[in-house]
C-alpha cells in the first residue's frame, strides 16, 4: 500500500465515521431528552395524566431519520391502554414544559417555606429536596404524591423547605427524642 492510498483510505474512514456519528449523537441526545415523567391533559377525560415516552424508540428513530414518539407508560393504563395517544401532540408542542421536574421547579420558584419562611431557592433533585405541607399540617416529599394529582396538591398544600420537613417528621415520628423550647429573644 502506498502512502497516497493510505491517506485516501484514512480520509474516507474519517468521513464515514463522521457521517455515522452525527445521527448517533442526535439519537443519544433525543433519548436523554425523551426521558422523564410528563404531565399532560388526557384528551379523553380532560384530566391530568402522568405519561412517559418510550425514550429508546425515540432515540433510535431520530438516529435512523424516522422521528416517532410513543408512550411507554400512562397513569390511565392498563384500563385505557388502547387509546390513540393523542396526548403526544402536547409533548411535541412543548416537550420541556410538560416534564414533571419542570412543573415542580416552576411551582417552588420564588416561594417561601410555609413553616420557617425562608426562601426555597432551587429544587434539588438528589439531595435536600423540598416538601409539601397538607392542610392538616403533615409534611411529605412532593415526589410521594402521584404526578397526575400534583396540580390539585399544589392548590391545597404549602411549600416546605427540607430542614423543616426533616424537623417536622422527626417530631411526628419520634416525639420522645425531641425537646421543644421557645426561642430566646435578645434585645
Amino acid at each position: 500500500m502506498t502512502t497516497g492510498t493510505f491517506w485516501v483510505i484514512s480520509v474516507l474512514a474519517v468521513i464515514a465515521i463522521a457521517l455515522l456519528l452525527r445521527p448517533a449523537v442526535r439519537g443519544v441526545r433525543t433519548y436523554f431528552k425523551s426521558r422523564g415523567k410528563r404531565l399532560v391533559t388526557c384528551p379523553e377525560t380532560q384530566r391530568p395524566a402522568a405519561v412517559e415516552l418510550d425514550a429508546a424508540k425515540a432515540g433510535l428513530g431520530e438516529a435512523v431519520g424516522s422521528r416517532h414518539l410513543e408512550l411507554s407508560q400512562c397513569s390511565r393504563w392498563p384500563e385505557r391502554a388502547g387509546c390513540g395517544q393523542e396526548c403526544l401532540r402536547q409533548i411535541e408542542a412543548a416537550p420541556a414544559d410538560c416534564l414533571v421536574r419542570t412543573i415542580v421547579t416552576r411551582w417552588y420558584a420564588d416561594k417561601n417555606c410555609g413553616i420557617c419562611g425562608k426562601p426555597i431557592h432551587e429544587v434539588e433533585w438528589l439531595g435536600h429536596k423540598p416538601a409539601l405541607r397538607n392542610p392538616e399540617g403533615k409534611t411529605i416529599y412532593w415526589d410521594a404524591v402521584s404526578a397526575e394529582t400534583l396540580p390539585e396538591v399544589f392548590v391545597t398544600h404549602t411549600p416546605v423547605c427540607w430542614d423543616c420537613h426533616i424537623a417536622e417528621t422527626l417530631l411526628r415520628e419520634h416525639p420522645e427524642l425531641v425537646v421543644v423550647r421557645s426561642p430566646k429573644w435578645y434585645p
